[in-house]
């Protein structure tokens, strides 16, 4: 079931479809914050996927957790994570690790609790 708590501000034109996948062993952070007037922040556990709606031009920021800090491991532009209609990944290339493993919107909806 998809959790939309801060729902897109209204100025954005269009919409993307993202997945993240945490394929590492820690906790991480997910955070937009290049997106005046919109806060994006959610928590992914290890082999978690993130399935989230933003705007094109935004920024997918990944703070993987320490012991009583947090990161700021990686930078993603979330085109490069958008889902198409068909359940794939656009453009996004193979060897990239957070989007390794090209899984079909349904396999990703299914999985979620």
């Amino acid at each position: 079931m998809a959790q939309i708590l801060d729902p897109l501000p209204p100025n954005q034109s269009g919409q993307l479809v993202c997945c993240y996948v945490n394929a590492t062993s820690k906790i991480q952070i997910a955070r937009i914050s290049n997106i005046p007037n919109w806060y994006f922040e959610r928590v992914v556990f290890p082999g978690q996927r993130l399935v989230f709606e933003a705007p094109p031009k935004s920024m997918l920021e990944i703070h993987t957790g320490m012991m009583a800090s947090a990161i700021l491991s990686d930078t993603i532009p979330c085109d490069r994570l958008c889902i198409t209609e068909d359940g794939t990944l656009e453009d996004a290339p193979a060897e990239s690790p957070e989007i390794s493993n090209k899984k079909s919107l349904a396999a990703v909806l299914t999985s979620v609790d």
